[in-house]
């Protein structure tokens, strides 16, 4: 039954990926100088295929706006992991879980709450920077933006920690594994456009100076 029960929640998070990138095909053909924008954009980070692939649906969205690409990547950290916490959630219900990885799944669904707060009050926060932020403004913003979201990826990493070693080697570690590690991709592939933003908006030093 609990082999089963996990086979069932591979195959639904593995749909909801096939709709993802449905979506991005057809973004494709509708917007190519946004599509454009975003392959150039996504250079900037540690996985620009996958940037590309998570973003590309967003295209009539953020058009050509440094800031609504930041925005839509944090908004798909969010939703990705909205759904990982879930699935993370549904795995505690699992009959058969040996007692440390029932712990360890605890605790990662602990964390990951919290990496979704941390990403969830990012989004807001960088819809500070607009047009009317300048100065500390908009640096205080960022700011908080990078930190939050920073500590979001600390929190993947943790819920990862808590199943290393050899007593942990089960379906649940390879599936939990699998699904941590892309969130954790698409959550750095998100700060690193965050920066990016930040870096080419950010007040110069001479502006500052008296």
């Amino acid at each position: 039954m609990g082999n089963l029960s996990l086979h069932l929640l591979i195959v639904f998070f593995s749909f909801q990926c096939f709709l993802a990138y449905t979506m991005a095909a057809s973004a494709m053909h509708s917007n190519p100088d946004a599509i454009k924008f975003i392959r150039v954009s996504c250079k900037a980070t540690l996985y620009p295929v996958l940037c590309v692939q998570c973003l590309s649906a967003y295209a009539n969205t953020v058009k050509q706006s440094e800031q609504q690409l930041a925005r839509a990547a944090l908004s798909v950290s969010l939703s990705k992991a909205k759904s990982t916490t879930i699935f993370v959630s549904k795995l505690t219900k699992i009959r058969g879980l040996k007692p440390r990885e029932k712990q360890a799944v605890k605790d990662c669904f602990d964390t990951m709450s919290d990496s979704v707060d941390q990403i969830n009050k990012s989004i807001p926060e960088l819809g500070q920077t607009g047009h009317f932020a300048a100065g500390r403004d908009f640096m205080w913003h960022v700011s908080n933006v990078q930190t939050w979201v920073s500590a979001a990826m600390t929190d993947e990493n943790t819920c990862l920690d808590g199943f290393s070693g050899p007593g942990m080697n089960g379906n649940v570690k390879a599936v939990l594994r699998s699904r941590i590690l892309h969130l954790a991709q698409v959550t750095s592939n998100a700060l690193a456009l965050v920066n990016r933003f930040a870096d080419r908006h950010r007040p110069s030093a001479t502006a500052n100076t008296p």
